[in-house]
């Protein structure tokens, strides 16, 4: 009980906001499918509060081989598939960009270690004008997918 207490602790107090100029990093979390996964991924909510747009290019994190932007496509035979974001997701002046389970996503290659609920991963993002934002990213295995909001980005406005 009191692991399952401080693991909820941990996830609550990394899920502040990281800040870089005007771009802010909101609800971060990391996940893989299981504890001997090789590869794994990160979620959150990018938002400009600029009046230039600005975009994510790479990211980087010692958890893991290679750490890639990615999203997921549809290809003709109906399979979703994941393919690497070479160009970096566009974060709209005055809007946000969606990191979210079933679309765009920061991709861990080649875990270092294994992650387990509760885990702490260091991310940093480099963003195209506002340069380098490092994060805590917790590792939660318990959040469901939230089916309530769309996937991919919204522009504000």
């Amino acid at each position: 009980m009191k692991n399952r207490l401080f693991a909820a602790a941990a996830v609550s107090f990394f899920a502040l906001p990281a800040f870089a100029g005007d771009i802010q990093v909101h609800d971060p979390f990391a996940r893989v499918s299981s504890i001997m996964a090789q590869s794994g991924a990160a979620f959150m909510t990018i938002e400009n509060h600029g009046a230039t747009d600005d975009r994510l290019i790479a990211a980087r994190s010692d958890v893991a081989q290679r750490v890639e932007l990615h999203t997921h496509v549809e290809d003709d035979q109906g399979v979703m598939r994941m393919l690497e974001v070479v160009e970096g997701f566009a974060i709209p002046a005055g809007g946000n960009h969606a990191l979210d389970r079933g679309g765009d996503h920061v991709m861990f290659l080649g875990l270092t270690r294994q992650l387990a609920h509760g885990d702490v991963v260091a991310l940093t993002l480099v963003f195209e004008h506002a340069g380098e934002i490092a994060l805590d990213v917790p590792v939660d295995l318990e959040r469901q997918p939230d089916h309530g909001h769309s996937h991919g980005h919204s522009h504000g406005g």
